[in-house]
């Protein structure tokens, strides 16, 4: 079986929060990505990493990825012909 070249996580919370929450809320998931690749075996420094928002009503949907292997490439190549 072929192992995974990507991760996400996401996370939702009310739009109104203040900035500072939100920041603390990115960096929390920031770290937990790291935890979770060092834990099966991914070097954080080797993988890439991008945000992604979506926005519904109150609601923020913050998603959090990160690649690796093919993944990456295929992400590099594909952010380069756009």
């Amino acid at each position: 079986m072929a192992r995974p070249t990507k991760a996400q996580m996401s996370q939702s919370w009310d739009s109104r929060k203040p900035p500072a929450f939100k920041d603390l809320k990115k960096r929390q998931m920031e770290y937990y990505m790291g935890a979770k690749l060092i834990e099966v075996g991914v070097n954080p420094k080797s993988a890439i990493f991008r945000w992604s928002l979506e926005t519904s009503g109150n609601r923020e949907t913050w998603t959090y990825s990160a690649y690796w292997g093919e993944s990456k490439e295929e992400l590099l190549q594909q952010e380069r012909s756009e």
